[in-house]
């Protein structure tokens, strides 16, 4: 389901201010106070509304309002890192993450800039940003690997690329089962020792620092994220799953909705692998309904505070979706 469907069939959980995912953590410089959202807007039926412009929008953070100084329509070309998770666990579906992949990137539009990264033991920046579909779609067809899932290795090296795209809007599309193999190794540190009673609240999702740096830096590019979460690795769909077992990979779910939440993504969790095509395509068509709107902050306090972002749309009867804030550091 795309989130814009989604949005009007749950607008009234739309209330994205009220949570946040403090943490202590190593700070993401920034030169300036510039925000940069990108927002989605429905109406009632869920039908994605293409035809606003800067006037139709109030942009508040913290209940402050603020002066939209850009906003790009959405029409405007994107940055876009595919990364494909071709670690051990996808051996056996390999030709349908490739063709799912070729899928979305027909659905972008000819001035979208793609990078394709993979992910296993290593992590392998296959092209870097184009729009040469030939080069992107050999990138796919040779991606390969096995091994562990370096997710946030993944996920930082894309980060890195994206920042040399300047003022391109931006976004990344991953392809996982959430499973990163050094946070599954501290999340089971965390539970070696505890009792089969104690393991089901002891993992805090949010505190994995190598995911809160991800995120901080997320922030300050504006970067929107959109996991696909493969059905690999659910203890679920074993005889006897252990609570340890179960623990871990419901952390590791929990942390992509994280990732989808604070960026304005959305998680689309694959149940079936022939779904995975039409989620791709669902996600390259949702990427093109989106708005990208700048503010300077009136806060120019960087104090490493939670900021709560809210986008109001002047027709009550449209609904408009972003990320949820960012912490100014």
């Amino acid at each position: 389901m795309s989130f814009f469907k989604m949005m009007s069939a749950i607008t009234a959980l739309f209330v994205f201010a009220g949570i946040s995912f403090a943490q202590d953590d190593d700070p993401i410089r920034v030169d300036a106070s510039l925000v940069r959202l990108n927002v989605g807007v429905v109406d009632a039926r869920g039908r994605p509304i293409l035809s606003l412009d800067r006037s139709n929008f109030d942009v508040y953070e913290d209940g402050v309002k603020q002066e939209i100084s850009r906003l790009e329509p959405s029409s405007a070309p994107f940055s876009v890192a595919i990364l494909l998770d071709m670690s051990g666990s996808t051996l056996g579906f390999r030709q349908v993450i490739k063709q799912s992949a070729f899928r979305f990137i027909d659905a972008l539009g000819p001035e979208d800039r793609i990078a394709v990264i993979e992910f296993y033991d290593k992590v392998n920046l296959r092209n870097d940003f184009t729009t040469d579909r030939g080069a992107v779609a050999n990138s796919i067809a040779v991606a390969n690997g096995r091994g562990k899932t370096n997710l946030y290795k993944a996920l930082d090296l894309a980060l890195d690329r994206l920042s040399k795209e300047k003022g391109r809007r931006k976004a990344i599309i991953v392809l996982t089962d959430g499973i990163d193999s050094n946070a599954q190794d501290k999340d089971r540190k965390i539970l070696e020792r505890l009792a089969d009673d104690k393991i089901a609240a002891a993992i805090k999702p949010e505190n994995n620092e190598e995911l809160v740096q991800l995120l901080n830096r997320s922030d300050a590019q504006g970067v929107t994220i959109y996991p696909l979460a493969l059905p690999t690795g659910d203890p679920e769909k074993l005889a006897d799953p252990t609570p340890r077992q179960v623990a871990m990979f419901q952390a590791a779910r929990d942390r992509l909705k994280i990732v989808a939440d604070r960026t304005g993504g959305t998680l689309n969790t694959i149940n079936r692998l022939e779904e995975m095509g039409r989620l791709y395509a669902q996600v390259a068509a949702d990427l093109r309904t989106l708005y990208t709107i700048e503010y300077q902050s009136t806060n120019d306090k960087r104090d490493g505070k939670w900021r709560a972002i809210r986008i109001d749309v002047k027709n009550p009867d449209l609904i408009s979706r972003t990320r949820q804030g960012y912490f100014a550091r």
